[in-house]
């Protein structure tokens, strides 16, 4: 599948947040439906073991590959983050939903165009890089930008025997060197262990329901 570039969005300008020339941000992205403390603690995981400057949350429109049934509105999700973030460093972003299109890889393409100045990282959490190649134009994202996955609990075998990590093997860092990840050439990731968190958006959506995980 052909990759996203920036070139596609043509005039198209969102306001993004604010970046030093030469910082390390990470990005993190999702629907934030609803934002909880395994959020927060995979940022702050990878500002330590990153050395970044900053984490953005990418509050999405809305996740391609899942219902949008049951969805806060985004101001409603946007407000959410921000209480949940409780971090100066964590700043949440809606600006996905100025682009012409959802994907992940098309938004990554968008901000390093917009920011080559900057070093970005996508983060995502093991259970995404176990299906991560069900994403659209995913080796795309891997060729666009170093990515780190943070462990999360039962993923860690699977994650690193999908397909994806399987592809890019050759590209992975050892968690020793996680620091250098931000200076990268894409495709390199790094796997990094640390403390785990069994909460997820879905779980505290059923429970909010009243059914059993």
């Amino acid at each position: 599948m052909r990759a996203s570039t920036a070139t596609d969005f043509g005039s198209v300008a969102v306001r993004v947040p604010a970046a030093a020339r030469g910082q390390r941000i990470g990005l993190l992205g999702g629907s934030f439906n609803p934002p909880h403390a395994a959020h927060r603690m995979i940022s702050q995981i990878a500002l330590r073991r990153l050395g970044l400057d900053a984490v953005w949350w990418i509050v999405s429109p809305g996740n391609p590959l899942k219902s949008r049934q049951g969805e806060a509105p985004l101001p409603e999700r946007v407000a959410m983050a921000r209480a949940m973030a409780a971090d100066a460093r964590i700043r949440v972003t809606d600006f996905e939903a100025g682009l012409p299109t959802p994907y992940t890889a098309s938004t990554l393409a968008y901000l390093r165009k917009r920011r080559p100045d900057v070093s970005f990282v996508w983060l995502m959490g093991a259970d995404n890089l176990a299906s991560f190649h069900r994403w659209r134009n995913w080796r795309g994202i891997f060729q666009t930008m170093p990515i780190a996955v943070i462990d999360r609990p039962g993923w860690h075998l699977k994650a690193l025997a999908g397909p994806a990590a399987r592809t890019f093997a050759s590209a992975r860092l050892p968690e020793v060197k996680a620091l250098l990840l931000p200076r990268a050439e894409a495709p390199a990731w790094v796997f990094l262990s640390g403390p785990l968190s069994e909460l997820s958006s879905t779980a505290l959506r059923q429970k909010a329901k009243g059914r059993p995980n």
